[in-house]
């Protein structure tokens, strides 16, 4: 027979990362973490910009941590270093580029299958993929010939560029306010006001926009795009059209369902996986953490208070 391990985690986000550690520091042995990354915290590597404020209260929502990973207030680039630092000292079992296709229940026993052709066997699962690995995309059509000018975060934009930025959460804030430092920034959001966003972040937004270095477009939608020149011609609701250098949608992003689904859990109408009280989906002694668990997407600190809770759970259920 294959090694059975006691969990594996899928996924090595936050939520993944402290299902691994809670792990450890309860000496449950044999856990596996997979990430189709090639490094832990791929969402906050590819969709943080550089010196990102990262709160621990997320949008002023006080979260009181329970575990052991001790998370504070810092940057994109400190929190990714308490991650490295954690992983180093805690010699987790963790593998990277490998993406997880489907897992399946054999009798009491996961089957975790990888692209790679790899089964990985366990008593339990926990899935803390991210739903920004799948970013929303707007409705209609981004012409072929525009493509390479179209992105859905922040880390291709180059100084002294003519920059749309799409959307009305806080990333597409904290883009246009930090691309507009440097570069000929847009902010366009269908809506007048801004319900999603933090108190710092409104503040932020309002000096931009005040100072003149950040231009906007409330209260109109975009029809169309289409290329003029090689370049992202933007058609809006109110009949005016503006060419750009660059579009960065910053929309949200959606749970990948088909996964989830191929994996049997059960979602709502939303597609957020039901679960019980211990974060355990449909599917027995299967799991979920992080931000699969949140319609608009939760913080690093419940995702860190969802794998103390799951590995709390799951050790309770091996000493039985």
């Amino acid at each position: 027979m294959s090694k059975i391990y006691n969990i594996a985690i899928i996924g090595g986000g936050p939520g993944g990362i402290a299902s691994a550690v809670e792990s450890v520091m309860l000496g449950i042995n044999d856990v596996i973490l997979l990430e189709k990354g090639e490094n832990h915290s791929t969402t906050i590597r590819k969709f943080y910009k550089d010196n990102k404020r990262v709160d621990k209260d997320y949008k002023g929502k006080k979260i009181d941590l329970e575990g052991n990973i001790y998370f504070m207030d810092g940057t994109k680039e400190s929190t990714l270093d308490l991650f490295d630092k954690i992983l180093a000292t805690t010699n987790i079992d963790a593998r990277f580029n490998t993406e997880v296709e489907s897992i399946t229940k054999e009798g009491d026993i996961f089957c975790v299958r990888t692209a790679g052709n790899d089964e990985i066997k366990a008593k339990y699962a926990v899935i803390s993929i991210g739903k920004m690995g799948v970013p929303n995309k707007p409705s209609y059509p981004i012409p072929p010939e525009i493509k390479n000018r179209v992105f859905f975060n922040a880390n291709s934009i180059n100084q002294n560029e003519k920059v749309l930025i799409v959307g009305g959460g806080n990333s597409a804030v904290e883009y246009a306010y930090f691309i507009a430092e440097k570069n000929d920034t847009k902010l366009n959001y269908r809506r007048t006001e801004f319900a999603r966003i933090n108190q710092t972040n409104k503040e932020m937004l309002e000096n931009s926009i005040n100072s003149g270095k950040l231009k906007t477009k409330f209260g109109i939608d975009i029809v169309s795009l289409e290329s003029e020149n090689g370049k992202p011609k933007v058609n809006f609701t109110d009949g005016s059209s503006e060419v750009f250098d660059k579009i960065v949608y910053a929309i949200g992003g959606v749970a990948p369902v088909d996964f989830l689904k191929k994996c049997n859990l059960e979602l709502d109408s939303a597609g957020v996986p039901i679960v019980n009280s211990a974060c355990e989906s449909s599917v027995k002694n299967l799991f979920v953490a992080g931000d699969l668990l949140f319609r608009s997407g939760g913080s690093i600190a419940s995702a860190l208070n969802n794998g103390f809770s799951i590995v709390t759970e799951i050790n309770r259920r091996l000493a039985l």
